[in-house]
């Protein structure tokens, strides 16, 4: 049963991510502040430092062409940046120690890479014509601050569901 709990949480992650971005622009003093949840990358790149890297890549690929086709109108773009990602967190985990702490760290330095290149894309094509230093004060800070809070809260539990994945893996190598 623990077999299907990381593709069933990475479905609920996937849906919960437009649900919560519902609550974005927050408007504190006359200012807008925009929340761009990113919890199904955070949860994948867990995937691919406790887990398995070539199973982040194929779940990042699939669900980056899932957000491509109904969120997006450009093809190719997160189908292209998750599994990226996910590579990146997995070549990077092999020279680190795979702590809690400091894949939390990591996961949220690239999910700010991940914001940033996103934004630099948008900007090369005309989609978005933000100056650098609004996107970094309305967009990116308030995105990494609720992203943060989210993986402070739920880190340990993606690590939990992981690990017991890897038990029962280990157990009976047939259900790989």
């Amino acid at each position: 049963m623990i077999r299907y709990w990381i593709p069933l949480i990475s479905v609920v992650l996937f849906f919960m991510e437009p649900i919560f971005g519902l609550f974005s622009p927050l408007k504190l003093d006359g200012e807008f502040f925009y929340i761009v949840p990113r919890f199904l990358i955070m949860f994948l790149i867990f995937v691919a430092v406790y887990y398995d890297l070539k199973h982040a890549v194929y779940y990042g690929l699939f669900f980056g062409l899932l957000y491509d086709v109904f969120f997006i109108d450009i093809i190719g773009l997160y189908s292209f940046l998750y599994p990226a990602v996910c590579l990146i967190a997995g070549y990077i985990v092999k020279s680190i120690h795979r702590n809690l702490v400091v894949t939390t760290v990591m996961t949220l330095a690239l999910t700010a890479i991940f914001e940033f290149v996103l934004y630099q894309f948008f900007k090369l094509i005309s989609l978005v014509s933000m100056p650098m230093d609004v996107f970094l004060h309305t967009r990116l800070m308030p995105t990494m601050i609720a992203n943060s809070l989210f993986l402070l809260m739920l880190g340990w539990i993606f690590k939990t569901v992981i690990d017991a994945r890897l038990i029962e893996r280990e157990k009976n190598p047939r259900l790989s």
